[in-house]
């Protein structure tokens, strides 16, 4: 047996069934006896029946609960025959030729534990985790400041992701990414399997460092290029994420860096899940009240206007609106529309003109009931209901 293809799978039924059409037209290029394993994780999504109906010549392993990815990996490793084993995500696409060119580069390579491959996301973009360096404590900083995003070519501060190396050219590399490993089957026996203290996340780092520390090498090969959809298999923006990769990064640490080294390693990578914890809640906070935001600041802007336009051709007698109808009761207003149009459902999806009509209506009862009690405040109707119709078009422009 040449090769055995293993995919852990966890509810991404259509992704998995591109990389199987993938899988099974590269083995036809192989040429050699090969074998494929999916192991799912207890998917919800009908990838089981998928797999049985449409790729019979698949070994299914069916988990009844979610064990992780180095136990769902290792499950396959321990049945496979193949002298090579590649652990292949399941929202990946390969090229025909990617088996046997792999595959020819370590039979020509007989120093090579692992191999890892040039990897592209959905719009054909140089992924950078294709090749990486070893996380101490002096990367991890590098990476957790930005200094390694602001200097991404640096031999200093570029040694993450290895920014100094040609993506076109073959490297020997640290570390290999989970996300495609080759890996010898031999060199597996002779280390070690995927560490099962590691979820999710963190085992692909810690089997490229002991492959190095038994004497194999790691190279990164840009014979062949694979297409990697990127947070398809996890939500790599979520907060759930950033905990659980870099409490990973902390694992790796106390397992293989001295005392001291693993002490600093993990305060830096403390440092580091809160700061993204905070960015990623920030971001997600950002994005949903940026349309109110924009929404309130077009509506100032429009009642503005109209208060100017008032003054000029239509109010009578000399005197302006005095300053609080701009610094008071004109943001009351545009607080009352916003919020009435929010709690009635406008920003849900999908659209609904009936929502923000809704809403608008009942904000301008409120704004119109309210002035009758507030006397001093107390100004135009006309401004109120021709506010009511601006605060209504951004929205129904925008859904």
């Amino acid at each position: 047996m040449k090769l055995s293809v293993i995919i852990v799978n966890y509810n991404v039924s259509y992704f998995l069934s591109q990389t199987l059409l993938s899988v099974r037209r590269a083995l036809q290029k192989l040429d050699a006896p090969a074998e494929v394993f999916v192991v799912d994780n207890n998917s919800v999504d009908g990838s089981v029946a998928m797999v049985r109906a449409r790729f019979p010549e698949v070994i299914l392993l069916e988990n009844k609960h979610n064990p992780g990815f180095a136990k769902a990996n290792n499950q396959a490793i321990r049945q496979a025959q193949g002298e090579y084993v590649l652990l292949l995500n399941p929202d990946t696409v390969v090229e025909e030729d990617t088996f046997r060119a792999c595959c020819e580069f370590l039979d020509e390579h007989p120093d090579g534990g692992g191999l890892g491959v040039k990897m592209l996301d959905g719009q054909g973009k140089f992924l950078p985790e294709s090749k990486r360096g070893l996380p101490t404590p002096r990367v991890a900083f590098y990476k957790v400041f930005g200094l390694a995003a602001l200097f991404p070519g640096s031999r200093t501060f570029g040694r993450y992701h290895l920014g100094y190396l040609d993506k076109d050219q073959t490297h020997e590399v640290d570390v290999l990414s989970g996300a495609f490993m080759l890996l010898r089957k031999s060199a597996l026996n002779a280390v070690g399997l995927l560490d099962e203290d590691y979820f999710m996340y963190g085992e692909d780092i810690d089997l490229s460092y002991r492959l190095t520390r038994g004497g194999w090498k790691n190279y990164y090969f840009p014979g062949t290029r694979i297409i990697h959809y990127k947070g398809e298999s996890t939500k790599r923006t979520s907060v759930n994420y950033v905990f659980v990769f870099y409490r990973a990064m902390i694992v790796f640490a106390r397992k293989h860096f001295a005392p001291n080294q693993a002490g600093v390693f993990s305060l830096l990578i403390h440092l580091a899940i809160w700061l993204r914890a905070g960015m990623a809640v920030g971001r997600r906070v950002l994005t949903s009240i940026a349309p109110i935001l924009l929404d309130a600041g077009l509506l100032y802007g429009g009642m503005y206007v109209l208060k100017n336009y008032w003054e000029e051709y239509q109010k009578k007698g000399p005197a302006d609106y005095p300053s609080p109808l701009m610094e008071v009761v004109v943001p009351a207003y545009v607080l009352v529309w916003l919020g009435c149009a929010y709690l009635s459902g406008s920003y849900d999806k999908p659209f609904s003109a009936w929502r923000i009509i809704r809403g608008i209506v009942i904000g301008t009862v409120l704004i119109s009931a309210g002035s009758n009690f507030l006397e001093s405040y107390r100004y135009s109707n006309a401004l109120i209901l021709l506010g009511a119709f601006g605060v209504s078009l951004p929205l129904l422009v925008g859904g």
